[in-house]
């Protein structure tokens, strides 16, 4: 007796075989989603706000570093004059500091055009007009040579200044950046723990809905079960289940935070603008969009796998 030969498979079957069967498996669950439109859009929407609050706050630690990034590019040294300095006497000393082999550059501002730049920043144009001399001492902008200030050297530096017979103070005009700076890498941890946390709290979500589904369903997957169906046939309905409320669940936290961003663009710039200032808030980029999209997917997959590992065990053909 000859074994009977078997006759090779068409590989393009295969495949068409294999994604007819995820079409359907993924019909079949928006479907479900369909049939039960208020319970799906609870869960999306708890999913949805969830992954709302992270990108909210990734959103403000990002418009805040180009805040940070802008003002604070290039550290500069204001040196304060007295009163007493004369305009001759503060462009000697510029000329001096222009020498200094940490300097790159000193910019001399008298007192007239420090009192025009307040009364343009400030808005206090009229109570200006009323004053009968300029308060106003001149001032130095020293642009230092950052590459060359490690360590203490720029108190150091600052120290020297103020230590200058024609100085009444100095300041590192950077000094608050750098502390803002050292906040938002402290946020930018606070806000990676509550993503984390609110990851785990989709995969919650969506494994606690998975496993009402399948208890909803259990006769037919026992069914199924008789009748020789695999795991992988039993298991992809609920994991593009899984997928499909992490991705509306998604989309929906990118619309919340873009509806937040179009409500507040309005004061932002009017604020800005109050600070003589140019910034513009920006919301969620493309790729940005497209990762909060995918982490939607993922967290929904992952939370489905785990719901249909754990709970289909429990069940066996009737």
């Amino acid at each position: 007796m000859t074994a009977r030969a078997r006759l090779p498979m068409d590989p393009g079957r295969v495949v068409t075989a294999w994604l007819s069967q995820h079409i359907q498996a993924l019909l079949y669950s928006a479907g479900q989603m369909c049939r039960n439109p208020l319970g799906s859009l609870l869960t999306t929407a708890v999913i949805g706000i969830s992954l709302a609050l992270p990108a909210a706050f990734y959103l403000v630690l990002a418009n805040s570093e180009r805040v940070a990034s802008a003002w604070g590019g290039a550290a500069r040294v204001t040196l304060f004059l007295k009163m007493d300095v004369t305009p001759e006497r503060a462009q000697a000393l510029a000329t001096s500091l222009r020498g200094h082999p940490r300097v790159l550059d000193v910019r001399v501002i008298s007192p007239d055009e420090a009192l025009a730049e307040f009364r343009r920043a400030s808005g206090f144009g009229d109570a200006i007009e009323q004053l009968e001399e300029n308060p106003l001492p001149a001032a130095l902008l020293i642009q230092p040579d950052n590459a060359r200030f490690g360590g203490t050297a720029m108190e150091e530096f600052l120290a020297a200044m103020r230590a200058l017979p024609e100085a009444d103070t100095a300041q590192f005009d950077r000094q608050w950046v750098q502390r803002l700076v050292a906040l938002l890498n402290i946020l930018h941890r606070a806000v990676l723990i509550l993503a984390a946390l609110l990851a785990l709290a989709v995969l919650l979500i969506i494994g606690n809905t998975i496993r009402l589904s399948i208890y909803n369903r259990r006769t037919e997957i026992e069914i199924n079960m008789l009748f020789g169906a695999t795991g992988a046939f039993i298991q992809r309905p609920f994991l593009y289940s899984g997928i499909l409320h992490g991705l509306v669940g998604a989309l929906l936290a990118w619309l919340l935070v873009s509806g937040a961003v179009r409500l507040l663009q309005g004061p932002v710039a009017e604020l800005a603008g109050l600070y003589a200032s140019e910034f513009v808030l920006h919301g969620l980029a493309a790729e940005n969009v497209v990762k909060l999209l995918g982490i939607g997917g993922v967290l929904g997959w992952v939370g489905s796998w785990l719901a249909v590992q754990r709970h289909l065990r429990d069940i066996t053909p009737l």
